[in-house]
């Protein structure tokens, strides 16, 4: 890396803190960069893009779709059996996944999108209304683009480092279910429940040393919740 930086600077520059990001690092200009929301992930989802080019995505498979918690789902590990595909991007919010949706997800016309946002958008300081209104956005990106395909909708998980912000988390989460019974091709799971302990708080063995992030056993448990739904039919 150090040779390609010295015969073309501008490439590592750009090229760095792309790769960050989808490693859900914040790189040093992560901040400035969020004004300007269309292009902080572009060559992310160019990278996607080439992906997709070197192995085309075949119709009826699984797309994860998201922020964090879904880019650092171990797929292979946990569907083994099926087709799905990780297309988590770190640091994401509900108007990201709406901003990139025809163009990473459509193509691979899923039978099934597992959707996890809301938790950055919570933690940014976004209100619930906020929240459910881009929610409703993607729903309709959802029925207009795809609609034969199934959408399971997690809801924002608890953690102890956002523990403080778990009123407006499942006010959040209480106006995406409600939204979510009103569409018969959608599915909302519940994941704040079974990561709550005996004492009423997170359950510290299912988040990672970060206390945000899910731990092996976070994701052992979010298999079960979500493979069910992922069956076919």
């Amino acid at each position: 890396m150090k040779d390609a930086c010295h015969w073309n600077g501008t490439a590592c520059k750009l090229l760095i803190p792309a790769l960050l990001l989808i490693a859900g690092v914040s790189s040093p200009t992560a901040s400035a960069q969020d004004g300007a929301a269309d292009d902080r992930w572009e060559m992310a989802m160019q990278m996607f893009e080439e992906q997709d080019a070197e192995n085309p995505p075949e119709p009826g498979g699984v797309v994860l779709y998201g922020s964090s918690s879904i880019r650092r789902w171990p797929v292979r590990k946990s569907f083994p059996d099926m087709k799905v595909v990780n297309r988590g991007f770190g640091g994401s919010k509900m108007s990201d996944a709406n901003r990139y949706f025809e163009r990473i997800v459509v193509p691979h016309q899923p039978r099934v999108i597992v959707l996890y946002e809301g938790d950055n958008d919570i933690g940014s300081g976004m209100t619930p209304e906020e929240v459910l209104k881009d929610f409703q956005a993607f729903v309709k990106l959802k029925e207009q683009h795809l609609p034969d395909t199934k959408l399971v909708v997690l809801s924002v998980k608890p953690s102890i480092r956002r523990w403080n912000m778990i009123d407006k988390i499942r006010e959040t989460n209480a106006l995406i279910e409600e939204l979510c019974n009103q569409h018969p091709d959608l599915v909302y799971v519940d994941v704040d429940t079974p990561m709550i302990g005996k004492d009423g708080r997170p359950r510290k063995d299912l988040l990672a040393d970060d206390n945000l992030h899910l731990s092996d056993a976070g994701y052992e448990l979010w298999n079960g919740l979500v493979r069910p739904h992922l069956e076919e039919e």
